[in-house]
């Protein structure tokens, strides 16, 4: 402050990145019968009190004939338009090396009717030397929304640094159909995502226009490259495998679900407490030497965020027992004979009742069917004789297995 004027800027040197821009931050206060009309900036040397004419990079009055320097013409511009609001805040645009330097504020006005001016002295603000390498490291940033599939998703990309210089060039490449709007330091691609996009490339390149450096005359070209991860919303959940097994064998069934994230997968039984496997992106339930308990329905649930599926499937078990007869093979003739055969098994086996002929040579064949069905088969013959004496046999077929039980049939005589 020289008085009740004042201004006020920042404490520290300001460091800048050659060919993009600096904001020099500034607001003054002066007497309260001074009324400030326009800003005026200067540039020279650190060692002189004051700047001249000469030395002028920026007049906020358009109508003076008090020019800036040609080397700043364009470059400079203010952020408050408004000087009343004492914001003397500016931007100088494709910054130089030859920018590094001491800058000077004057502030003109009215004073008691009359027109007058103060100078603030000047001040050291920014070094561009020590950045200068700094900017071949410099990329865009790019804005990545969580993408799902099916949904219209919006890329942004931006410039970097506080500000750009002059407006760059910003493009994007991508393998697929893009749509893409551009504004001063900021480009945005819109595009629907699907499970084809997961994974790919998208390349945002942001080339700022300009001689830069010495030795680069076309500009900069900086690349921003990033992974498209989309979300993959859950489709039918799958199960394979085969769900009819014989007791003994393994039982291998496989769950899975596209998605992205990768879904939790859990196998559970109808009517069992505890989860029998999980996994992420699909869960595999195996289980050695099955036995008849294990038949049953098992439930793969999937859950995708706040997302669950569940499909079911019914396992059997196929299994036989041994063929069991019942019935009293000795009776007297004239009574009624009465014998059941029966086979547990899944699925229930075809039981057959047969009795080889009395006369082998009669009708081609030696056997006779008495009765069959599945399950259990029963043959009943009333009023028997002692000709149906004799050997009678139960088979019993499963899948494509066969056995055979015998039973001696004796009718007395009265």
């Amino acid at each position: 402050c020289v008085g009740r004027y004042c201004v006020t800027l920042s404490e520290r040197e300001l460091t800048a990145q050659a060919g993009l821009c600096v904001v020099i931050p500034c607001s003054f206060t002066t007497a309260d019968e001074f009324t400030p009309t326009h800003t005026v900036w200067y540039k020279c040397d650190a060692s002189q009190h004051s700047c001249s004419d000469a030395d002028i990079i920026f007049h906020s009055n358009k109508n003076t004939d008090k020019k800036a320097q040609a080397g700043f013409e364009g470059r400079v511009s203010r952020l408050e338009p408004d000087v009343s609001q004492k914001n003397c805040s500016i931007i100088i645009n494709d910054l130089k090396e030859s920018d590094s330097g001491s800058y000077q504020l004057r502030v003109t006005g009215e004073l008691n009717g009359k027109q007058d001016g103060f100078t603030f002295i000047p001040r050291y603000f920014y070094n561009l030397k020590q950045s200068i390498n700094s900017f071949r490291e410099l990329k865009p940033t790019v804005m990545i929304p969580t993408l799902t599939e099916g949904q219209q998703a919006t890329l942004t990309c931006t410039a970097p640094g506080l500000c750009s210089g002059s407006v760059p060039e910003i493009t994007w490449t991508w393998r697929g159909s893009l749509t893409t709007f551009t504004q001063r330091h900021e480009s945005t691609l819109t595009f629907n995502p699907s499970s084809e996009n997961h994974n790919t490339n998208v390349t945002c390149k942001v080339h700022f226009i300009g001689k830069i450096m010495k030795e680069e005359t076309s500009g900069k070209l900086h690349d921003c490259v990033i992974y498209i991860f989309c979300l993959i919303d859950m489709k039918k959940v799958q199960i394979t495998g085969i769900t009819t097994v014989k007791e003994g064998d393994n039982l291998n069934l496989t769950c899975s679900v596209e998605s992205f994230p990768p879904s939790l997968i859990v196998w559970s039984k109808l009517g069992s407490v505890t989860n029998l496997h999980n996994d992420t992106g699909s869960a595999k339930l195996a289980i050695q030497n099955v036995t008849t308990e294990d038949s049953g329905q098992y439930i793969c649930t999937a859950t995708h965020l706040d997302t669950t599926m569940t499909s079911y499937v019914n396992v059997a078990v196929t299994y036989k027992r041994k063929p069991q007869i019942i019935g009293n093979t000795t009776i007297r003739e004239g009574d009624v004979l009465n014998l059941t055969c029966s086979v547990e098994s899944f699925p229930p086996s075809l039981v057959m009742w047969s009795k080889p002929r009395s006369n082998p040579s009669h009708h081609n064949g030696t056997y006779t069917d008495l009765h069959n069905d599945t399950g259990s088969a029963t043959v009943v013959i009333a009023n028997v004789t002692t000709e149906q004496s004799g050997q009678y046999i139960c088979t019993a077929t499963h899948l494509d297995t066969t056995v055979t039980s015998y039973v001696n049939v004796t009718v007395t005589c009265k």
